[in-house]
């Protein structure tokens, strides 16, 4: 059955905490979500803010493919004749083929939010689909709080709909405003709107009981062909339905059609694009498209999936443009070292020994504190250590590193480094805004003769975490730093209980594992391991 998805990240996502869109970033989003195959894009609410104001009048020169571009507002206000109603007459003026107005259909918001009798919200419905289905446009009517409504009032939650059916709205959609609802009781309540009405009925949840999407697919499987949802499920309080999931199940469990299968293989890419445009992480966990929906850690689970991924995969990930990922860390076995070499052939470079030596020590280092699931790059530098045993690139001497401040002016930093390479001793003394930019100065001045294309790798991002709270300051720290050669980015850690020494092994394990990449000509182990974190 063909089921149309209706995107709202660009209205209710921004309500979530925390997410907060440009203008240009809506207008990139719109397009991303055209190119997925999204059928109905809200873009916000038109009368509301100068923001959507100006996204309405510049997307008029999107060139969308697919989607229909939606303004969203609400039935006119009591006061206001409908043509008279500056918020209605900004969603006629918006220049949309679709309009998504709300309307209450619960009698408790009719009473004490709107202070009107239940016949005058009928003409507020009525009356304002009416009015912009006389203006040409497609009209969904979202019926606010309709489960809560239908519970409380059942008749006057229908005649609601009844009131926008005869007004000509296209689409019933049905709100679970407050997210309350169980699963079963959506499912009754669909199913009793379908026997009412034929036409689209539609289906907007939200996440306050962790029911979102549960809700959206029951709502289908009761007669909705319409779900709408934000991608990455972002919304107002715990969300809205997630989209990605939504439309996942439904093309893949329940054999719906909704972008199609072609289409479906970018939905990673799409979530991961408006995560960066809405400055918040992609969640790990998130089902389907998240970086760890389909990684694997405990050993047993690696040595089943080796076999045959769907020991412990509930669908390929490349449908929906995710990979399997296998993670290292204190619960691998040696299944996860193997696969690791044998995706490009590796397995046959390090013998049982050496890759039991090497999950032993991976397993020390976890212990002690370092994680490797996150810092990709210190993983890499171990494989191509035990590859490679005996390489030594240099030895540190020592360093050394200050930080003064007089006064109110800035404080100053300098830092000096020794080492021995194979060509002797090399001492540099460099200042740099904080003592890590000063000690990776330092090093670099040393090794540049010997190595010129160490200066190309950048420190992008720097995070410390706390790993014994209770010892205040003199607890033992994390230390995991970004980096990026303008072609790849890869992170590597550090741990001590002095923060400028975690920062230091993490600067040295990025820097050896360059010095590695530089001098390695054996391109099979670039591809083993590049992109060991994708997805972070």
């Amino acid at each position: 059955m063909r089921i149309y998805t209706f995107d709202t990240t660009l209205r209710d996502g921004t309500q979530g905490e925390a997410v907060s869109f440009s203008v240009e970033d809506k207008l990139a989003i719109a397009q991303k979500l055209d190119e997925l195959g999204i059928d109905y894009i809200e873009g916000g609410w038109p009368g509301s803010n100068p923001k959507d104001r100006e996204f309405f009048a510049r997307a008029r020169d999107l060139k969308l493919k697919h989607a229909k571009l939606t303004a969203f507002g609400a039935t006119r206000f009591a006061k206001y004749a409908v043509d008279r109603d500056p918020s209605v007459l900004a969603l006629a003026e918006a220049n949309t083929p679709v309009v998504s107005i709300f309307g209450k259909s619960w009698d408790l918001h009719v009473s004490r939010a709107l202070n009107i009798s239940l016949e005058e919200n009928l003409k507020l419905v009525s009356e304002t689909v009416k009015f912009l289905k006389d203006h040409g446009k497609e009209v969904v009517y979202d019926a606010e709080h309709f489960f809560d409504g239908y519970a409380a009032n059942p008749t006057f939650a229908m005649q609601t709909l009844e009131a926008a059916k005869q007004a000509g709205a296209d689409v019933l959609c049905l709100c679970d405003t407050n997210g309350g609802t169980l699963t079963s009781r959506v499912a009754e309540v669909v199913a009793e709107v379908r026997k009412r009405f034929d036409g689209v009925i539609g289906i907007h949840t939200h996440n306050d009981s962790d029911l979102a999407v549960a809700n959206t697919l029951a709502a289908v499987e009761a007669g909705a062909t319409h779900v709408q949802g934000c991608m990455n499920g972002y919304g107002e309080r715990t969300g809205n339905a997630n989209l990605c999931s939504v439309i996942a199940n439904l093309e893949l469990k329940m054999g719906h059609t909704t972008i199609g299968p072609d289409s479906l293989q970018s939905l990673t890419a799409t979530a991961r694009f408006i995560a960066e445009l809405a400055n918040l992480p992609l969640q790990n966990g998130q089902p389907f498209v998240g970086p760890s929906a389909f990684a694997h850690k405990g050993g047993v689970h690696v040595s089943a999936v080796l076999k045959d991924s769907a020991t412990y995969e509930h669908i390929q990930p490349e449908k929906v443009g995710n990979r399997q990922r296998v993670l290292i860390s204190d619960l691998s076995g040696r299944s996860n070292i193997f696969y690791k070499l044998k995706q490009h052939g590796l397995e046959d470079r390090l013998d049982e020994k050496a890759r039991r030596d090497l999950l032993e020590r991976i397993k020390q280092l976890e212990y002690i504190g370092y994680e490797l699931e996150a810092a990709e790059g210190t993983f890499e530098l171990l494989v191509r250590e035990a590859l490679r045993p005996g390489v030594n690139f240099f030895e540190v001497i020592n360093f050394e590193v200050s930080t003064k401040m007089v006064g109110n002016r800035p404080s100053h930093t300098t830092g000096t480094v020794n080492l021995r390479a194979q060509d002797g001793v090399h001492s540099a003394t460099a200042s740099g805004h904080g003592p890590v930019h000063a000690l990776d100065l330092c090093l670099r001045q040393c090794l540049s003769s010997l190595y010129p294309d160490i200066s190309k790798v950048r420190l992008t991002d720097y995070k410390v975490r706390v790993l014994e709270p209770r010892k205040g300051t003199a607890a033992k720290v994390r230390v995991l730093v970004e980096w990026s050669d303008h072609k790849r980015s890869w992170a590597t850690v550090g741990v001590s209980d002095n923060v400028i020494e975690a920062s230091w092994l993490a600067l040295l394990d990025a820097i050896r594992l360059e010095l590695m990449r530089l001098t390695e000509k054996d391109h099979s182990i670039e591809r083993a391991l590049e992109e060991y974190g994708w997805g972070v």
